[in-house]
């Protein structure tokens, strides 16, 4: 099977990483030379093409690991082969899947999907095969989808190492996502810049401090995107959030200790049940 990846950034780049030695032939497009070039010398593609015009008729598997704004344009000028299935890796999905659904020639399978896992660094360089392993991995489903399809991309996902395969609709996830990514990343962003920068702060930090500011340092253009796009979902998750920290600023203010451990208590058993 031939499988092209579009985009080799992070995702894109950590896809052909994974798919390395598992017997697909596999290509690579991205507007930087240098990226497939180096992709080809560490044996992930076999080929690299800065536009899809040649390989995309050919492909078997086309994996777009593009910018959401950027997913549409590549899908509306792309032939695809026939009985081929095209595939995105975008994190958000309803603001633009009935776009691509119309976009999509009948004899294509389109199915999107959503590997949980990344890095927040940006670029082919940082990616790696083993940001798949025991990941979690969202397979969205739409009517006109044909079940086998649907299996096999369940079964390349087991291949590349995802432990948990989900299917779900394309609202479905963006409200889980809304709160299992998003609503993170807002989080850390949020504490990274409340930082008074009184002291010199790196200087008396451990791992709680490093574990939840991680993903502070972030790819400003693909985060804007994506929470501008899920905005509905995102802002109920953020209400949500602000609701538990207000209980907790209150009980504080009042010295209520109950409540304090009623919260704590709360929070234990339901990260232990993850």
């Amino acid at each position: 099977m031939k499988i092209t990846v579009v985009g080799l950034g992070v995702i894109g780049g950590s896809f052909v990483k994974a798919l390395k030695g598992k017997g697909y032939e596999v290509y690579g497009v991205d507007k930087d030379v240098d990226t497939l070039n180096r992709a080809k010398e560490d044996g992930c593609i076999i080929e690299g093409f800065v536009d899809g015009e040649e390989i995309i008729p050919e492909t078997d598997l086309t994996i777009i690991c593009l910018y959401p704004s950027l997913v549409l344009d590549f899908i509306k000028n792309a032939h695809f082969k026939s009985g081929s299935v095209v595939s995105d890796a975008v994190g958000i999905k309803s603001y633009f899947i009935e776009q691509a659904l119309e976009m999509i020639p009948e004899d294509v399978e389109y199915i999107s999907v959503h590997p949980m896992a990344g890095r927040e660094k940006k670029g082919y360089a940082y990616a790696s095969a083993d940001v798949f392993k025991n990941a979690n991995f969202i397979i969205i489903q739409h009517e006109t989808n044909n079940e086998q399809r649907i299996k096999k991309m369940q079964h390349l996902a087991g291949k590349l190492g995802f432990r948990s395969v989900k299917i779900m609709s394309p609202y479905e996830h963006d409200e889980i996502i809304s709160y299992t990514s998003q609503l993170p990343h807002v989080m850390a962003v949020a504490l990274m810049n409340s930082d008074t920068q009184k002291y010199d702060t790196g200087k008396y930090i451990g791992d709680s401090f490093r574990d939840l500011t991680r993903i502070a340092n972030i790819n400003e253009d693909l985060w804007t995107e994506l929470f501008l796009n899920n905005k509905r979902y995102l802002l109920s998750s953020i209400r949500h959030f602000e609701k538990q920290l207000d209980i907790m600023k209150k009980a504080i203010y009042d010295d209520d200790d109950e409540t304090l451990k009623e919260c704590f208590r709360e929070s234990t058993k339901r990260r232990e049940h993850l």
